[in-house]
């Protein structure tokens, strides 16, 4: 399904992993754990297309996206601060990704109705988004992920920052959600618990230098 084979990234004339490679396959849930600064979230930068190689290539479905643009990359990632837009409501948030692609209006109201009603949170679509919890924005950044059905999907310690309840529940939430939908996933986090909970397999970055 996404295959990456030895990719290299240096930063600020250092290398920041050499040789890096890694195999998920379809519908897999890897975790991938390491310390602060090793570059979990700059591989999925890379994977995404935000960041740039300076070696290695990137298969999806044995398609090589390396140089594709990442809005053509049918990748999905959500960031650990969600990046939401303050000024947009919450089913404008979700749909912003088919707005910019000029899908019809009414196929992205019945594709936000759909992401949100994934995550438990259809209720509030005409919601600011200034005024949301946290765990609810956490579930508005994955439904915006999910929208666009991802091939796809990368999560940068998407539940960071939230008290230990509603960790707990919010885990369990996105881990059946990514099951029952088959999606293939990349799951970044520091925590080890939070790993063995959501994922068919995890591995630690460093494990992943040849």
């Amino acid at each position: 399904m996404l295959e990456i084979k030895n990719i290299t990234v240096n930063y600020e004339s250092r290398p920041l992993f050499t040789n890096l490679s890694l195999t998920i396959q379809r519908g897999e849930i890897v975790a991938l754990t390491g310390p602060s600064g090793s570059g979990k979230t700059t591989l999925l930068r890379c994977i995404a297309g935000l960041e740039v190689m300076d070696a290695g290539t990137i298969l999806l479905n044995n398609n090589d996206i390396t140089n594709r643009p990442a809005h053509k990359r049918q990748i999905g990632l959500v960031f650990q601060d969600n990046q939401l837009f303050p000024h947009l409501n919450v089913s404008q948030n979700v749909g912003y990704s088919l707005k910019i692609q000029r899908v019809a209006k009414q196929t992205i109201a019945t594709k936000v109705h759909e992401a949100l009603d994934l995550v438990g949170l259809s209720h509030l679509a005409d919601r600011s988004i200034t005024n949301l919890s946290g765990g609810e924005a956490k579930r508005i950044a994955v439904a915006r992920a999910l929208v666009a059905e991802p091939e796809v999907l990368l999560l940068d310690e998407p539940l960071n920052g939230l008290d230990s309840e509603l960790h707990s529940r919010l885990l369990e939430d996105l881990r059946a959600l990514l099951t029952a939908r088959g999606t293939t996933t990349l799951h970044v986090t520091h925590d080890h618990a939070e790993a063995a909970t959501i994922a068919h397999r995890v591995l630690d970055l460093r494990q992943l230098f040849s």
